[in-house]
């Protein structure tokens, strides 16, 4: 009986399919991509400031 079960499984078995690429490339793909972004971020930095036309408000600019 239970080999009967166990046939049925193999037998039921979808095949495996083989990845376009290496595992490691998906890895490398997507830290590419957050650096990527990162780079982005990292260049519209402080863009908001300058487009307002202010200036940070701190302790120091308060005090005159």
């Amino acid at each position: 009986m239970s080999s009967s079960v166990a046939n049925l499984f193999t037998a039921a078995e979808e095949p495996t399919r083989e990845l376009p690429m290496s595992p490691y490339m998906y890895g490398g793909l997507a830290l590419l991509g957050f650096v990527l972004l990162l780079a982005v971020l990292w260049a519209f930095r402080g863009t908001a400031q300058r487009m307002s036309g202010g200036h940070l408000h701190t302790r120091a600019n308060e005090r005159g």
